[in-house]
């Protein structure tokens, strides 16, 4: 099975070289943003697309022929990208990048250095790396590349590499679980914990707090005291209640591993669903997702 890699690698860039550098990536967007409106909206098919603008944008923007198929490709897809996603913005095209492949770009791993083509001529550059990325990079070939430009004004090369990775086993020696909102643990399994009753729990203490902070900011000073009294143990309880339903779950799980013998590994991961209403919002940081990793598991996230 095939996995792409990106390696970010940062460029040694003399001040006379960042000048070219910036000319190019101001020319790719300049080209992109004058392929998309010069273009039908509708039309993301790249063979298409090139056959239309290659000749005119090759010629006004004086880019190289595979860097003016590069911008062509980045319109298709950046449109692709907001078909799929139903955004209704007009696109824009900022120059902090630009796209290489295998003809315009090249690395050399024994000096490590990249060579890449800019606007006016091809120019070599050194590759500040640590051995992480050496380690990485040596063997391996590159395809493609993307020349970056981060806000600190630093220019940095992502690397796509191929790899050759092993198909993953099919196995039922781990409990895989995914921990949510609307659920609060589903298992690979199937089996799944609704979190409707915290959710209303969470949701009554939440107004009942609101209730006493008003009175707090308003009322005389012994009711002040009174109210944050109150504030200080509903929130124990709510805590409270939180951790016993957490707990039955990590009992059951854990029961459940031992009586099948399986690993005693859980894959777990996270969802942290946006809010759909105020209230969730308000809410929202509450769920002790720590309370529902067992003690006794090797967790692997």
């Amino acid at each position: 099975m095939k996995q792409i890699t990106t390696i970010s690698c940062k460029l040694k860039v003399s001040p006379e070289v960042a000048k070219e550098i910036e000319a190019t990536m101001e020319m790719f967007a300049h080209a992109c943003q004058y392929v998309d409106k010069n273009s039908d909206k509708k039309l993301t098919n790249n063979v298409a697309m090139q056959a239309l603008m290659y000749g005119t944008v090759r010629e006004k923007f004086q880019l190289s022929a595979q860097t003016t198929i590069h911008a062509i490709r980045r319109v298709c897809s950046n449109r692709k990208t907001s078909i799929t996603n139903h955004i209704k913005k007009e696109l824009t095209f900022a120059p902090t990048s630009v796209d290489y492949d295998s003809r315009t770009f090249s690395l050399d791993t024994k000096k490590w250095i990249v060579s890449l083509k800019l606007l006016s001529k091809r120019t070599k550059f050194e590759l500040l790396i640590g051995n992480y990325q050496r380690g990485i990079l040596k063997g391996s070939k590159a395809t493609s590349a993307v020349l970056t430009k981060r806000k600190d004004r630093t220019y940095y090369i992502n690397i796509h590499v191929n790899h050759i990775v092993p198909e993953p086993k099919s196995t039922n020696k781990i409990i895989g679980i995914d921990l949510g909102r609307t659920d609060i643990a589903s298992t690979s399994e199937g089996e799944s914990w609704s979190g409707k009753n915290i959710t209303s729990k969470r949701n009554h203490y939440s107004q009942i707090r609101a209730v006493l902070q008003k009175k707090a900011s308003k009322g005389t000073r012994s009711s002040r005291k009174r109210c944050r009294q109150l504030q200080q143990r509903l929130s124990g309880k709510e805590r409270r209640f939180q951790k016993h339903v957490n707990h039955e779950i990590t009992t059951y799980l854990v029961r459940k591993a031992a009586t099948i013998d399986i690993l005693p590994t859980l894959l777990y991961e996270t969802a942290r669903d946006s809010p759909t209403s105020l209230m969730g919002a308000f809410c929202f940081n509450a769920p002790a997702f720590g309370d529902l990793l067992p003690s006794g598991l090797t967790v692997a996230p």
